[in-house]
């Protein structure tokens, strides 16, 4: 694969607005990475090497990047990447079992894709959502307190076509492309949707500030 004439005057005029929000041209590499993978679904040779011509630095130094952070993809993946978090909390709380039911439901291991092109399964060390466990995310959008039952409706709505709202952020789960060209920096304007920190997350802050309904008591 090698990027067209268009491709490449059209990903340039990106590149260079990515490049001058940094004072050094190198800086602007991982958001480089992410716009290059919204072009082609995953951080492909031309991906780099588009990447390395942009900044002056070689292919070998665009990929030691690309294969140390575990958000680049190497290789095509689905429209949909479904992260299923097994780490302690969400283990403990369900999050095994999760895993273990996506795999038969799909019949795909871990960093493996669906026949049809839609979903990529992925096992994932933490979602950073704990409070909320077991928590699975599509395209780093959170669906918290999930079931094995919750998780298949999912899966199961994304390959069918059907908008899918996460339980928190934006009103619907956009593909792996579309998220990647803003993990790059550009605005879908959907920022603000939803909410971000539910009552979970904020129950420890309220009594660290005596807001709860214990609001005054002495130890």
């Amino acid at each position: 694969m090698t990027y067209t004439d268009e491709q490449t005057t059209r990903l340039g005029k990106d590149a260079a607005a990515i490049i001058a929000r940094y004072p050094k041209p190198r800086s602007a590499l991982l958001p480089l990475l992410h716009l290059v993978q919204s072009e082609d679904g995953f951080v492909s040779p031309d991906g780099m090497a588009f990447c390395a011509a942009q900044l002056g630095v070689s292919t070998a130094e665009v990929s030691a990047v690309a294969t140390f952070y575990s958000q680049f993809k190497r290789r095509p993946t689905g429209e949909f990447q479904v992260g299923v978090c097994t780490n302690t909390l969400c283990a403990l709380m369900g999050g095994d079992e999760l895993w273990k039911s996506l795999t038969e439901h799909l019949g795909v291991g871990n960093d493996e894709t669906t026949d049809d092109g839609k979903v990529t399964l992925e096992r994932i060390e933490c979602n950073a959502a704990c409070d909320y466990a077991p928590v699975m995310m599509v395209n780093w959008e959170f669906f918290d307190n999930q079931t094995p039952e919750s998780a298949a409706q999912i899966v199961d709505d994304l390959r069918a076509g059907k908008d899918v709202a996460p339980t928190r952020g934006a009103s619907k789960v956009c593909s792996f492309k579309e998220i990647s060209r803003v993990l790059a920096g550009f605005e879908d304007g959907r920022a603000d949707e939803g909410i971000g920190a539910g009552a979970p997350t904020l129950a420890g802050l309220e009594i660290a500030t005596g807001e709860s309904s214990g609001k005054g008591d002495a130890a």
